[in-house]
């Protein structure tokens, strides 16, 4: 086999990735659907979540430059309002609301749910979907990472104030799980700019977007384990349970961008995405992935405006990056 083979053989699977990285928030989309049309992989794939997070999580440290963060870090004090909304007042609101209704005596599991989803830190995809939408993606890997940092000391603190006794982890080995998680990644994403440089990494952006959209699609595949036959056996709560999930985080993307309206059009739509869009994986995987059937429903279910709202709502980010930023 002659070498010019070779090259061209090697060239199609980086041409791939390149084209699913130029389809951004459609290939993404278009992985959602694609995810329920496999099931019988998705019992298979399950135990690779926590595979599949990680390595979002390195390609999320690998996505922007470390200059660009820093640049967003000269403003600390806003920086640490967008995560203390984020990681502290939106799961307390919740849980205050959860406690007036009753919602841990009418159904633990969904209380377990309503801890994942507002605990959790922005998913490790935001920055590459604020870059799919053209929102500064820098700006929101600065707010991601800040709270995953933050994730290994506010979650234990939340859980106790949502759950209580029903935490099915103790809050110390769920501390210990998301820190280990998070300094490996950093660590494997440290080890990888130093071996590649940035010159590589800044041509390798489009495969990199790619690469992320093949991991979201086997991610996608193993959180629909049990979900195409509760659709089958229970349609009407799988409708009513997806459409409380875009429901949900709708209202945190609403009241987000309320919020930090001041900040400029732009900065406040950035934030508002990654306060909707939560990494429920990252808690799920900290729990070891056991958690009951209802709450499983609910962050395979979850996973749908995660994947949906960017493609939905880049017409709208699209207006709002033309206003003048903040930072």
């Amino acid at each position: 086999m002659s070498l010019k083979l070779i090259s061209e053989l090697l060239c199609i699977p980086r041409a791939g990735l390149g084209f699913l990285g130029r389809q951004g928030t459609r290939a993404v989309a278009a992985s959602a659907i694609a995810g329920l049309m496999l099931p019988a992989f998705s019992e298979i794939l399950r135990p690779w979540i926590p595979h599949a997070i990680f390595a979002l999580v390195v390609l999320a440290f690998l996505r922007v430059e470390p200059a660009e963060v820093a640049r967003r870090f000269k403003r600390p004090l806003l920086i640490a309002v967008v995560v203390a909304w984020i990681m502290a007042a939106v799961p307390f609101a919740a849980g205050l609301a959860a406690h007036a209704f009753g919602l841990e005596a009418w159904s633990p599991g969904l209380m377990l749910a309503l801890f994942i989803v507002t605990a959790a830190p922005p998913v490790m995809s935001a920055p590459a979907f604020a870059f799919l939408m053209g929102l500064d993606g820098a700006l929101s890997l600065a707010v991601m990472v800040s709270c995953v940092l933050v994730v290994p000391l506010s979650a234990p603190f939340v859980a106790g104030f949502l759950l209580q006794d029903a935490l099915p982890l103790e809050p110390l080995i769920l501390a210990r799980n998301l820190a280990g998680l998070l300094v490996g990644a950093m660590a494997a994403a440290w080890a990888i700019r130093k071996l590649a440089g940035p010159a590589r990494l800044e041509a390798a952006r489009v495969e990199i977007d790619g690469f992320n959209v093949v991991l979201l699609f086997i991610f996608m595949i193993a959180a629909m384990d049990g979900v195409v036959a509760r659709i089958w056996s229970d349609p009407l709560l799988v409708i009513a349970i997806t459409s409380l999930s875009f429901a949900v985080a709708g209202l945190q993307i609403v009241l987000a961008y309320l919020v930090f309206a001041r900040l400029g059009r732009a900065d406040a739509f950035t934030i508002a995405l990654a306060t909707g869009n939560r990494n429920m994986g990252l808690i799920v995987a900290a729990l070891g992935g056991v958690v009951p059937d209802v709450t499983w429903l609910y962050f395979a279910l979850g996973q749908f405006p995660i994947y949906m709202l960017p493609m939905i709502l880049k017409p709208v980010a699209r207006r709002m990056a033309t206003g003048a930023p903040a930072l």
